[in-house]
């Protein structure tokens, strides 16, 4: 998807500037290509400068509410410093490197509901415009996907994603937002959890993974959160059916209350509560087909394009 409109800072007559990403699957870590196309206007302009933003739709709760938002990750100058001139067409190539703590929006091709842009702003002669936006899709790293490949086949399905702003304490945490898979339990576990929520922190030498289960309370007893932490290399080879199992029994087994504050998300320097439920891009749950088998009304799709354009586009109007 692109949006081009006229630089509306520079009125009628301005250079107009269409943002094409490269086709090519694009992962944490690696370098998202493309092209900037600008169009002069009826005069020459001196582009100042070029500047990618990468930009994530991000729920953030206070109180007993809950508000969403855009939040810039990354912000890179791609280019700029030069004369465009009246009519003239250029383009100029990027490439830009994702941080590794981007969040995955697919699965095997499968959308999971979270939306992700890329907004070009163009500088032209002291007068800013954010003229341009594209979606931007982010394929799982390999271990990743083997963890998620893998509680599909011991029965976990998909229920939805999101990201929330905070951070999880005692973790190597860099964005000030963080990746939630929330999983139906597989039917082995479901006497004891009710939910898994699976964060993913990929940093260049493997990937911290945080699992919390909110567990079934027993007669006369609550229900309650417990978290568990692993690592994993980028290329490790494991039985991982057998090694993300481990995890899940682990943390199923472990019902003492946590002392530590490092034992909970932190937001805003206090606990974090969240709510549960399904969202945008709830999917059947899936067997040993892997997490993304199929998708409720196969209609998820067609709905992340839409809020790609409704949501930033919004958010650009605000600005």
């Amino acid at each position: 998807m692109v949006f081009k409109r006229l630089l509306g800072s520079l009125g009628v007559g301005g250079p107009t500037v269409d943002t094409v990403l490269d086709p090519a699957p694009v992962r944490p870590g690696g370098t998202l290509t493309g092209q900037v196309h600008l169009q002069g206007g009826n005069a020459d302009h001196d582009i100042e400068h070029i500047t990618l933003e990468l930009v994530a739709r991000v729920e953030a709760e206070h109180g007993d509410g809950e508000s969403e938002g855009a939040v810039v990750f990354e912000r890179v100058t791609v280019g700029g410093g030069f004369r465009l001139g009246e009519g003239e067409h250029r383009s100029v190539p990027f490439g830009l490197t994702l941080p590794w703590e981007t969040p995955i929006t697919e699965l095997y091709g499968q959308a999971l509901g979270i939306v992700l842009g890329v907004r070009t702003e163009l500088s032209v002669a002291g007068a800013k415009d954010k003229g341009d936006l594209d979606r931007l899709t982010v394929a799982p790293l390999a271990a990743q996907e083997h963890i998620l490949e893998a509680l599909g086949q011991l029965g976990f399905g998909f229920r939805s994603a999101d990201l929330e702003y905070g951070r999880i304490g005692g973790t190597g945490q860099q964005l000030p937002f963080y990746q939630e898979i929330e999983l139906t339990p597989a039917p082995q576990y479901a006497h004891q959890i009710n939910e898994i929520e699976l964060t993913f922190l990929a940093h260049p030498g493997g990937l911290e993974i945080v699992l919390e289960a909110d567990q079934r309370g027993g007669f006369l007893s609550e229900g309650q959160d417990v978290l568990t932490r692993f690592t994993v290399g980028h290329h490790d080879m494991r039985d991982w059916n057998t090694e993300v199992d481990g995890w899940i029994r682990q943390l199923a087994e472990r019902r003492a209350s946590y002392t530590s504050h490092h034992d909970h998300h932190a937001y805003g320097g206090h606990e974090e509560h969240r709510s549960f439920g399904p969202g945008m891009g709830t999917a059947v749950a899936a067997g040993a087909a892997g997490l993304a088998v199929g998708v409720v009304g196969g209609l998820v799709a067609a709905e992340v394009v839409d809020e790609v354009g409704d949501f930033f586009e919004g958010d650009e109007e605000e600005d």
